[in-house]
């Protein structure tokens, strides 16, 4: 069963500290001097905690401006903006050579890592760092297409009902020129005379007196304006699915993109130690050509100095 010693802990510590004063020995031991020795830095930590700094920064500009961003196309009058559809492409351009700019750094990093002769805990940790930064990125880069997607469907519906607003003005202008006629045939009907109810009462008798072939007319023309609607609200979820999907898609293919990039640097590696190993190769087939053609000129003088020696001794015994 487990003990809990933590009064017994800190009152050796202080046991221990008041020795110490007693003693004369300060708080800056050189114990204590070596335990907070700070470790040297080196280039990869500082170059990495300058590509943090850098997606950082284009987090905080993206939220900063976000409001501006994706007021494009706003369909409220209050939505006033003091940005232009140029700044906004500025920004686009800008913070796509942004995310460019910061994975080729991811990159570089991650080729001189390999390429640095440390420990393997430290190329571990180094590999689990340009991953955290990564992720980070792909974090920004996915809160930049999410406010595009918005800005895009944005605009997009600013211009469809753009588009729609002639025909609704010409809607609107004919039943109030239709009102207009009954209003003045109202008045040339009424009488001066008249108090304020009968004047509502004919109001009503003119409205009765509608043939069926207006009425028809007007039923008419509600159903194909309500048709109308009902379409424009089929139309706009439609884009609206379709500008998620967009979206979703940019997200898919910058993620590929990153892992390409990846993918293309390990087979650049690969390549490169296949190069290596071709050339290892060529050498080794060199060499073992050379010690071929040494052995078969031993063997020659060797069959050539023992036919001469079987020359000497027929002559000789001859």
């Amino acid at each position: 069963m487990a003990v809990d010693i933590t009064l017994l802990f800190k009152a050796s510590v202080k046991t221990v500290k008041t020795r110490n004063k007693a003693i004369g020995v300060g708080p800056e031991s050189p114990k204590d001097e070596l335990l907070r020795r700070n470790r040297p830095k080196n280039s990869f930590s500082s170059k990495a905690k300058e590509v943090i700094s850098n997606i950082t920064k284009l987090k905080d500009f993206l939220l900063q401006h976000r409001k501006d961003y994706v007021n494009a196309g706003s369909l409220l009058s209050s939505d006033v903006t003091h940005m232009t559809d140029c700044e906004r492409d500025q920004i686009d351009q800008d913070a796509q050579i942004f995310m460019r700019t910061c994975s080729d750094a991811i990159k570089q990093l991650r080729t001189e890592a390999e390429k640095t002769v440390i420990s393997a805990q430290m190329k571990e940790h180094r590999g689990a760092v340009l991953d955290l930064i990564e992720v980070y990125l792909k974090g920004v880069c996915k809160l930049y297409s999410e406010q595009r997607a918005i800005r895009v469907k944005r605009v997009v519906d600013k211009k469809r009902l753009s588009r729609l607003e002639p025909e609704q003005k010409i809607k609107r202008e004919k039943p109030q020129s239709e009102d207009t006629e009954k209003t003045v045939s109202e008045e040339s009907s009424e009488k001066p005379t008249c108090d304020i109810g009968v004047d509502l009462w004919e109001d009503s008798k003119v409205e009765d007196d509608l043939s069926p072939e207006e009425i028809q007319m007007f039923e008419q023309e509600n159903q194909r304006l309500v048709s109308e609607m009902n379409s424009l609200v089929d139309e706009v979820r439609q884009i609206e699915g379709k500008v998620v999907e967009i979206s979703r898609l940019q997200e898919i293919f910058s993620e590929k993109v990153l892992q390409q990039e990846t993918e293309i640097d390990n087979i650049h590696q690969l390549v490169v130690g296949a190069t290596e190993n071709v050339k290892e190769g060529n050498e080794d087939i060199r060499e073992a050509i050379k010690n071929n053609a040494g052995f078969r000129v031993w063997i020659l003088f060797f069959l050539v100095m023992c036919s001469f020696s079987l020359l000497f001794l027929d002559w000789y015994d001859s």
